[in-house]
């Protein structure tokens, strides 16, 4: 997407979950602190009819080219916005700078009590770009198929679930082209390390640092005696086989997208190609992160000899 007429030399395209109150004062803050600082801004058409917006700020219409020609992505909200976010920034390549609105937040680089220095650090350049791994996922509906059913991506996980919620899904595992285990289950997430803190964690898998390179494999709710976690290398190909005699399920790819699976599907799950640009702020390392997003009790930690 070419530059807006009239738009900044430097432009953010502005994201927000309009639904919350706190969203929309907080964009007319953002907003109000770039424009002052002749920065160009863009916002959505659909989001801008719920938000205080001066002229200058242009409107665009939703696609995937809509962050092109931007310095950075501004995301205003929860996990879900975030992820929102990381469509637009791996479509366009443009980082993307989360603002937590929402409870946990791994995603986000801020908080809303922090959007004056947000926009000072925006505005100054000051800030630091790291890329994160994703997930290239692809869904054979006959696992003897060549042909891909459905192509897919994720920066947190993909995971296969059952449909019918009276019934196991049936599946078998699979790690670099050799089974690994078949069990009835609820479902089986294949994650990233961004994603491992998300719904990885919730079905009980390892916390993974973000600069560790790795796939997870972690089954949910599984009827097994072996059905662990799995820590891969990032060059694997995992695979998760829906079998035939099992009613269907559906692949969610970030809780965002999904498909369903009809039985005999086949999920292979490979680092992505392309990966999430994020913005970041602070240079503190991952464990204060986590410390602070689970509010970690660490009371009586006198650290080693100085």
């Amino acid at each position: 997407m070419p530059p807006a007429e009239g738009e900044a030399d430097r432009t953010v395209l502005l994201l927000a979950h309009t639904g919350r109150p706190a969203a929309i004062r907080s964009a007319e803050l953002v907003v109000r602190g770039l424009l002052a600082h002749r920065m160009g801004v863009r916002v959505l058409v659909e989001e801008a009819e719920d938000l205080p917006l001066p002229t200058e700020v242009a409107r665009v219409e939703n696609g995937p080219g809509v962050a092109e020609g931007c310095e950075l992505l501004v995301v205003l909200g929860g996990d879900g916005t975030l992820l929102r976010g990381a469509e637009f920034s791996r479509a366009s390549g443009v980082p993307m700078l989360g603002v937590n609105l929402g409870r946990v937040g791994f995603l986000a680089e801020a908080e809303r009590d922090d959007l004056d220095q947000v926009v000072d650090r925006v505005v100054r350049r000051d800030y630091t770009v790291e890329e994160r791994m994703t997930l290239d996922v692809v869904v054979y509906n006959d696992g003897t198929a060549c042909v891909p059913a459905h192509v897919d991506w994720a920066l947190n996980e993909a995971s296969v679930e059952k449909a019918a919620r009276e019934r196991l899904l049936e599946v078998v595992t699979e790690v670099d082209g050799r089974p690994v285990s078949r069990f009835g289950c609820d479902g089986v997430v294949c994650a990233t390390p961004t994603g491992s803190t998300a719904y990885a964690f919730s079905a009980g898998g390892p916390v993974v640092w973000p600069e560790v390179e790795a796939l997870l494999m972690v089954p949910i709710s599984a009827h097994a005696l072996f059905a662990k976690p799995l820590v891969t290398a990032p060059h694997s190909v995992l695979a998760v086989e829906v079998q035939p005699n099992t009613s269907h399920g559906v692949l969610w790819c970030d809780g965002r997208r999904s498909v369903e699976l009809p039985a005999g599907a086949r999920v292979e799950v490979r680092r992505g190609a392309v990966p999430v640009r994020l913005a970041r702020l602070h240079r503190a390392p991952f464990t204060d992160r986590l410390v602070a997003k689970f509010a970690l009790p660490v009371a009586g930690w006198r650290g080693g000899p100085r």
